[in-house]
């Protein structure tokens, strides 16, 4: 892990010294106080020959896993008259915190190639692009994204999720599985697509076992004492979990749908936001953790059966074979765990490092996900 910062570390510092200013639209910035009129005209205005952005005013600093920041935007005549957007949302990572922990298992690039090139295949709920890139060698990159403010409601943790929401959620999922659903396509078309074991192993490589394991014990007050007193099985439980996808059908998977990405859109439908974890791999992940996320213990345990049969008709109607309710039963309960792990070691992260996400937001995530793999039995599943 010290080396693949120093690494990161000295090519960030480079980059920082030489301080360039973005000239051409390949260029990327390394700071959003570098943005210049300029720069935006080349990568928004390219569709409206004359159209120029005249100033911008930044919004306020918002630092996580990445530097999210708005921007309102000012036009000339005929940027106003092409109805240009007034503001933008951005993602980038500028800084080196973010760069060491979204570079190297694939997260700054996955998200970018994600917009320029998976997301207008899709055909799913999900913010629109209109900028994306990185460098492959400092892992700066930046995405502008249109500004849905006020247009849709983003998710908290603690929110409920009424039935038909839930529904939204699993038909989004299986019309976005179906689409590549073990094809051969999926390889060919975005090679740049790591699988899920890939991505894993990489995160787990840099710390990410020992937190989860530290994260688990952290969140003692929320795991069901029967699972606290099976702590020692959980993360081999959770490799395996991870080993079995290899000899499963992959399709295109978003693999972090906790509740917080998903938003409402003006329709009423759920939306899908933050790509940075897209990958391959098989639907199980994503529909044990959306459903384990998103629904209060009562809910889930009420609903859960009903939603997976919801998913299976969804996912058999966007041209993916049928799948027996049994076999994705065991998928269910056995993906459960990947999902658990990705909270525990965002709880369980070194005192001295960033934090990653609220605790508030950890300790709900993982209490849900850890009574679920208590009330299916989930460690004692063998497959």
């Amino acid at each position: 892990m010290t080396d693949t910062y120093n690494m990161l570390k000295t090519r960030y510092e480079q980059e920082l010294e030489a301080h360039p200013v973005p000239l051409t639209a390949d260029d990327i910035p390394i700071s959003y106080e570098s943005i210049t009129p300029q720069w935006l005209t080349l990568v928004l205005c390219r569709e409206h020959p004359g159209a120029q952005v005249t100033a911008l005013t930044l919004g306020e600093p918002d630092e996580g896993t990445s530097s999210r920041r708005r921007i309102r935007l000012e036009y000339n005549a005929t940027g106003r008259a092409a109805g240009l957007p007034e503001s933008v949302f951005c993602k980038s990572t500028h800084t080196l915190k973010s760069r060491f922990q979204l570079a190297l298992n694939g997260f700054v690039e996955g998200e970018v190639r994600f917009y320029n090139h998976l997301q207008p295949v899709l055909g799913i709920e999900s913010p629109q692009a209109l900028f994306a890139n990185f460098n492959p060698h400092t892992f700066n990159s930046i995405i502008i994204l249109r500004d849905m403010a006020g247009e849709v409601a983003f998710c908290r943790h603690d929110e409920p999720m009424p039935r038909a929401r839930a529904e939204s959620q699993v038909r989004l999922l299986a019309k976005m599985h179906a689409r590549y659903h073990g094809s051969d396509e999926l390889t060919r078309a975005f090679p740049f697509l790591r699988t899920w074991e890939d991505t894993f192993t990489a995160t787990a490589e840099n710390g990410f076992e020992e937190a989860g394991i530290r994260g688990f014990e952290m969140a003692e007050a929320v795991i069901p004492a029967r699972l606290f007193a099976r702590a020692a099985e959980i993360w081999p439980a959770t490799v395996r979990s991870v080993a079995r996808q290899r000899d499963l059908p992959h399709s295109v998977i978003h693999s972090d749908v906790h509740l917080k990405n998903w938003y409402i859109a003006a329709s009423g439908e759920m939306g899908l936001n933050d790509w940075q974890c897209v990958c391959r791999g098989h639907w199980g992940r994503d529909l044990a953790y959306a459903i384990s996320t998103a629904l209060e213990v009562d809910d889930r345990r009420n609903w859960e059966r009903e939603l997976i049969a919801l998913y299976l008709d969804c996912l058999a109607e966007h041209g993916a074979p049928r799948i027996a309710f049994d076999e994705a039963w065991t998928h269910y309960r056995l993906e459960l765990f990947g999902a658990l792990a990705w909270w525990t070691g965002t709880l369980g992260q070194p005192p001295n490092a960033p934090e990653m996400q609220p605790r508030d937001s950890c300790l709900q995530f993982i209490g849900r996900m850890a009574t679920a793999i208590d009330d299916l039995g989930s460690l004692d599943v063998r497959a």
